[in-house]
C-alpha cells in the first residue's frame, strides 16, 4: 500500500497522516523528499522570506525538572545559577533592541515547572508591554492551570510555547518528572483559550529514526497541528545527564542530513505551521542551514543567545541571508 499516496489526496493544511506514511515519507530518497517538502512550502508559505524571533530567557535556573538536555535544571551540574524573574523594564528593553534588529516575534522563556501565581502579575505586563511595541509576544513558563491559561491570553499573548521534546516511547528516558500527558494537558488549556501553540522538540538525544517517526506523528495528529514548530538539534552541555552521556558517544547525535529529513517531514505533515530550526544551529554548516531553509524552515531564532546556550548572531544570519536570497519576513 502506499501510504503517501493515499494521503496526499486530502488537500487540507491540517490533514492528519499515518505512522506508515510518515514512515514512507522517512524513506524517501533524500532529494525526492526536499523537493516534495519545498513544493509544499511553496503552496503554503512566501517564498524565500524568513521569520527572525528572539528568545530571551527572562528567568533562569533552578528548575525543578530533570530534563536531561537542559543546564538550567536543578540537577544539572552545569553552572548555570538560579536567577529571580527579571525586572518587566529590563524586558521590555531587550523586546526593543529585538525589534530594532529585525525581529517580529518576541519569546520569553522562564524555568520553572510551573509559574507562582504571585509571578502572574509581572508576566502578564511583560506581555502588554511588549505587545505595545508592535511584536509578536510569544512565551515558554512550564506548565498552566486554566486560569493562569486565561489571563495569559485576556493580556495578549500571542503564543505558548511547550514542546513534547521527543516522541511518546522515547520520553521517560528523557524527562521523569513531568509526564508526556501533563504536557498534552497543558497544550489543550492554551488551545482553550484561543493561543496559538508553539511545539517542537530535539533531536539528536540518542533516539532512532523511529522515535523520530514517533514524535512527527504526535505533532501532526494534534487536534490542531502547532502553529510553530521549533526543531532542536542537542546541543550536549558538560553537567547535564544527555551532555555526559554523548560526550563519549558522538555517534548518537543527529547527522545535518537526517535532521533536514526531519525539517522535510515536518514541512510535508504541517503545511501551515512556521517551522523553526532553533538550538544547535550555531554548529551547523552553512550547507545545512540552506537545505533546512530548503526543505521548509520559514523561522529562526536570531541573536547571540539562545536562553543560555551560544547562537548565530544577527551578522552571521544577514551574511547567510545574502548568499541564499532570503529575506526577513515582516
Amino acid at each position: 500500500m502506499n501510504h503517501i499516496a493515499l494521503q496526499e489526496e486530502r488537500e487540507t493544511a491540517q490533514e492528519h497522516f499515518s505512522r506508515e506514511a510518515i514512515t514512507d515519507l522517512f524513506d524517501l530518497p533524500f532529494l525526492d523528499l526536499v523537493a516534495r517538502a519545498h513544493e509544499v512550502h511553496v503552496r503554503y508559505h512566501p517564498r524565500n522570506e524568513v521569520q527572525l524571533s528572539t528568545l530571551l530567557s527572562i528567568k533562569t535556573g533552578g528548575c525543578a525538572e530533570d530534563c536531561g538536555y537542559c543546564s538550567q535544571s536543578a540537577s544539572a551540574k552545569s553552572g548555570v545559577k538560579a536567577e529571580k524573574l527579571m525586572d518587566v523594564e529590563a524586558v521590555v528593553a531587550a523586546a526593543r533592541d529585538a525589534k530594532v534588529a529585525g525581529s517580529t516575534r518576541f519569546c520569553m522563556g522562564a524555568a520553572w515547572r510551573e509559574p507562582k501565581d504571585r509571578d502572574m502579575p509581572a508576566l502578564l505586563d511583560m506581555v502588554r508591554q511588549v505587545k505595545a511595541k508592535g511584536l509578536e509576544t510569544c512565551m515558554t513558563l512550564g506548565m498552566l492551570t486554566d486560569e493562569q491559561a486565561s489571563a495569559l491570553a485576556e493580556s495578549g499573548l500571542d503564543y505558548y510555547n511547550h514542546n513534547i521534546d521527543t516522541s511518546r516511547d522515547f520520553y521517560d528516558r528523557v524527562i521523569t518528572t513531568r509526564s508526556f500527558q501533563d504536557r498534552l494537558d497543558t497544550l489543550g488549556r492554551v488551545r482553550k483559550v484561543g493561543m496559538s501553540v508553539c511545539c517542537g522538540g530535539i533531536m539528536g538525544m540518542g533516539e532512532t529514526r523511529e522515535e523520530r517517526i514517533g514524535f512527527i506523528h504526535e505533532l501532526a495528529n494534534l487536534p490542531e497541528p502547532p502553529d510553530s514548530v521549533p526543531l532542536n538539534a542537542l546541543v550536549p552541555i558538560p553537567g547535564t545527564v544527555l551532555g555526559d552521556m554523548l560526550a563519549d558517544t558522538p555517534m548518537a547525535r543527529i547527522d545535518e542530513i537526517e535532521f533536514v529529513r526531519v525539517v522535510a517531514v515536518a514541512r510535508i505533515t504541517m503545511q501551515g505551521s512556521f517551522i523553526r530550526l532553533s538550538a544547535g544551529r550555531e554548529s551547523m554548516s552553512e550547507a545545512g542551514q540552506a537545505l533546512c531553509f530548503l526543505a521548509g524552515v520559514n523561522s529562526i531564532f536570531t541573536g547571540d543567545r539562545l536562553l543560555t546556550t551560544a547562537n548565530n548572531g544577527g551578522d552571521a544570519d544577514a551574511a547567510l541571508f545574502r548568499k541564499l536570497g532570503l529575506e526577513p519576513s515582516g
